[in-house]
């Protein structure tokens, strides 16, 4: 089959990599525009236009496709005139206009990385970890105009495990997207089977997995330690969970664990212990939990003996 791919960060290269491995020809990719990064702030193309790149593939990469202006209106020509039979999205970061996820021959498919309905929306990895969910997965779907909430064709499912941060969930479940979307493009005849089956959401069950803040990544030590370690590991590997040092420093919190120290009448936020698991903090409920891996303010992450010996942090010290 004809294939257009539209998809800009790794999750999205991961599945372009498996297509690239199938007889499918990829008449065309479409990424986010070049953004800049790194402490140079260079010009720096998406993971899925490197790859691309790599292998010759022709490059789009539209603002918009809005039918209110010239370059929309063009954008869309363009696409239409690429034949597709299919168009695979994941994590594209563009809003898709009805005509557009009606251009190809089967429409568009999307790559999810959850189990739709629940978790709709920009952050679905992270809000997974944050609530506690126990299992995740991905989900294609038949694209339809609003967020993610188009038919499903298709679901794996993923364990969260009590270590998982956002970024060794993320990596499962790219691995696992690439995997089902090729099993769902198998064939033109896969294809149509798996759209003839295709499942309503049921409305009922929608949770919404909204954009991440660095706001929120801020510790709220009156909380209790498995909520606390739960938002350190899905602010893992962004925005990262932080303590405020002061107006303009935060120590950033890359690691922790649940903490068995035992806590009295101590505030919370109060250090407990220093020892070779980390650093133990006071919560709330009177829980602690253990922070192992620390970043002071232009520095590299500490693990337990390295930030005993820089000696910054002392027991009853209040974060």
């Amino acid at each position: 089959m004809k294939i257009i791919f539209a998809g800009t960060p790794e999750f999205a290269a991961c599945a372009l990599a498996a297509l690239l491995k199938t007889e499918h020809e990829i008449v065309a990719v479409y990424t986010q525009p070049d953004r800049k990064a790194g402490r140079g702030q260079k010009l720096t193309a998406s993971a899925v236009k490197q790859l691309a790149l790599e292998h010759n593939l022709p490059v789009y990469q539209p603002l918009h496709f809005k039918s209110s202006t010239e370059e929309g209106l063009a954008a869309q020509q363009q696409l239409k005139d690429l034949n597709a039979d299919v168009m695979v999205v994941a994590a594209y970061g563009l809003i898709l206009p009805q005509v557009v996820l009606d251009t190809p021959k089967y429409g568009c498919l999307n790559i999810h990385g959850s189990l739709l309905p629940r978790w709709r929306g920009a952050a679905p990895i992270q809000r997974a970890i944050a609530t506690g969910d126990t299992e995740t997965g991905v989900t294609i779907m038949k694209m339809a105009a609003g967020l993610d909430t188009g038919d499903m064709m298709y679901k794996t499912y993923c364990p969260i495990e009590a270590s998982d941060t956002s970024a060794t969930l993320h990596d499962k479940l790219a691995l696992q997207g690439a995997e089902a979307i090729v099993a769902v493009l198998e064939s033109e005849q896969t294809l149509q089977q798996y759209l003839e089956q295709r499942e309503v959401q049921d409305e009922a069950l929608t949770v919404y997995a909204h954009k991440l803040s660095k706001a929120e990544a801020q510790i709220d030590w009156s909380q209790d330690a498995v909520a606390i370690d739960r938002n350190i590991r899905a602010f893992n590997p962004w925005p990262v969970a932080y303590i405020a040092l002061d107006e303009s420093n935060n120590l950033r919190v890359w690691g922790s664990l649940l903490s068995n120290q035992t806590v009295t009448q101590q505030a919370a936020g109060t250090i407990l212990a220093i020892d070779k698991q980390g650093v133990h903090v006071a919560c709330g409920n009177q829980q602690a939990v253990c922070l192992t891996l620390l970043q002071w303010p232009g520095g590299k992450p500490l693990n337990p003996v390295q930030i005993a010996q820089t000696q910054k942090l002392t027991i009853g010290q209040i974060l």
